[in-house]
């Protein structure tokens, strides 16, 4: 489990690099709200859209060479972006990078699953908090690289990835340990894809409230006056803050059940959000930090969910919510910058907090998800 939390530590990492470059990036490039909310959707479409994809390839096939493949090709393809002479090449190495983070997600989630066992909340919070830290350090280690040596510090971004990358590749023969033999067969349970559309539903709204925030919170404090370093420590301490809530939901979900959980902070979102653009200061802080938790700490609540109303495909759930959904949501970023630049940034922040409350109402309406049974692993050929 420590390697495949290592991983998503590295992909992610790359990928919470972003936010952090977008003030430089508008500043170099005199970007619009609108072209910096694109490099969003660049990634969340890259990232995302096509996590599916090989959520089937990994369900049919298995194939844990994308594990040190995809951490590679996330940290080389945003180091790389950061020092790029021209947008649009940005936009390129940007969806380059968000390959890299949309191969590894299936299989790495898949073998978390496996290694989980009766425990999967608790177990999958263990993968996701990989996760959760590498994107919020993904900011806090890009701001005082592009600060000291320019945007050309960012190639030093691909670094922890590549360290991982290496240690992962090394890693293969054991992970494969945890394959079945070839010839098991699942007895996971009934594929349940209506529940499965619903949950779908709720992280899209999710992902458009989180999409909001992260694109838009170290630029709306650049708006209020005050430093871009300013700005990307507020976003890490929401990061920072949700990576040690899912060391709390995880259990929690185990014991309690996964959609009390996930419905609980769905409530909270929307309030919160509106409490930090409205309060401001340290009470403001506060809020995005628990704004943070809120949001960060249900993922791999979501993930678990996702499996287990899609037993029999556990990859391609997996790929669906971690990637597709997600994904969509993160469409919305770029719609989000539209109305900033049509109308003001105020707005569009608020209309982020909204988005939070169809998603509530959704949430509100998922069937329980088994949490007894143990999973029983798919054939790796």
């Amino acid at each position: 489990m420590a390697a495949l939390s290592a991983g998503h530590f590295a992909t992610d990492f790359a990928n919470g690099a972003l936010p952090a470059l977008l003030p430089f990036f508008v500043d170099r490039f005199s970007l619009s709200y609108t072209l910096a909310a694109a490099l969003m959707l660049a990634s969340a479409a890259s990232s995302s859209l096509i996590q599916p994809l090989f959520g089937a390839w990994s369900d049919r096939r298995g194939a844990l060479w994308l594990l040190p493949t995809g951490v590679a090709v996330a940290g080389i393809g945003i180091a790389v972006a950061a020092a790029s002479p021209s947008y649009w090449l940005v936009v390129l190495l940007v969806v380059v990078s968000g390959f890299g983070v949309a191969a590894y997600h299936p299989e790495g989630s898949k073998f978390a699953a496996y290694a989980s066992g009766r425990r999967r909340a608790s177990g999958m919070s263990l993968f996701s908090i990989g996760g959760n830290v590498g994107y919020a350090l993904g900011p806090t280690a890009t701001t005082p690289l592009v600060l000291a040596f320019g945007l050309t510090g960012g190639l030093l971004l691909a670094v922890p990835c590549l360290v991982v990358a290496a240690l992962l590749l090394a890693a293969v023969p054991f992970l494969g340990s945890f394959a079945p033999e070839s010839g098991a067969r699942s007895v996971a349970g009934e594929d349940r894809p209506g529940a499965l559309a619903l949950l779908l539903g709720v992280i899209a709204f999710r992902s458009v409230a989180w999409f909001g925030l992260i694109t838009f919170v170290p630029l709306w404090e650049v708006s209020l006056g005050h430093s871009k370093s300013h700005g990307s420590h507020l976003l890490s301490l929401m990061l920072l803050a949700g990576g040690l809530g899912t060391l709390a939901a995880g259990p929690i979900a185990d014991r309690l059940g996964r959609r009390p959980v996930l419905v609980a902070s769905m409530l909270f979102v929307g309030p919160l959000t509106l409490a930090y653009v409205l309060v401001g200061g340290v009470l403001g802080a506060v809020a995005l930090a628990l704004v943070g938790v809120c949001v960060i700490s249900t993922f791999g609540v979501t993930m678990v969910m996702s499996q287990e109303y899609l037993p029999r495909r556990i990859g391609m759930a997996s790929g669906l919510s971690i990637g597709l959904s997600i994904g969509l949501g993160g469409i919305a970023a770029i719609a989000l910058g539209a109305l900033a630049d049509s109308v003001d940034l105020r707005t569009a922040m608020y209309a982020a907090a909204a988005a939070a409350v169809p998603g509530f109402v959704l949430a509100a309406l998922l069937p329980s998800s088994r949490a007894s049974r143990r999973l029983t692993p798919e054939p790796v050929v």
